[in-house]
């Protein structure tokens, strides 16, 4: 599943591959590589997420950063499960909004939110 939108700042996403404010990270070392982490319009490697059950330990990169809103894109197929207790976790956190899409989706919504000055942060898988 492919995204592109040239107004960014995710301006194109494609299996293990996005493209970010003209930059690319991609599973083939380019980058961050192919899970990344946008917050505060900065792109990082996102290197806690471990399998495929969201776990608290993997989303509190972004925890107490001024996010209110927190966007999870759970891969192409959405292979990510995002568990209760990691739901709650965001919560307690004080990120008053959760949003799971597929990863092509996420883009999508995440770019909306930039857009309209939202306090966002963004969770991705690149691949399944």
């Amino acid at each position: 599943d492919m995204f592109q939108d040239p107004r960014g700042p995710i301006e194109s996403f494609e299996w293990g591959r996005f493209i970010i404010n003209g930059e690319t990270h991609s599973m083939d070392v380019e980058g961050v590589g192919k899970d990344i982490c946008i917050l505060q319009g900065c792109v990082t490697s996102w290197k806690a997420r471990k399998g495929h059950q969201l776990r608290p330990e993997m989303v509190s990169c972004v925890f107490d950063q001024g996010v209110t809103i927190l966007v999870v894109g759970i891969g192409v197929n959405g292979a990510l499960k995002v568990k209760k207790k990691t739901r709650n976790a965001i919560k307690d956190a004080g990120i008053g909004e959760l949003i799971i899409e597929k990863t092509p989706k996420a883009c999508e919504i995440y770019n909306q939110m930039i857009r309209a000055g939202k306090q966002v942060a963004f969770l991705a898988h690149g691949t399944c």
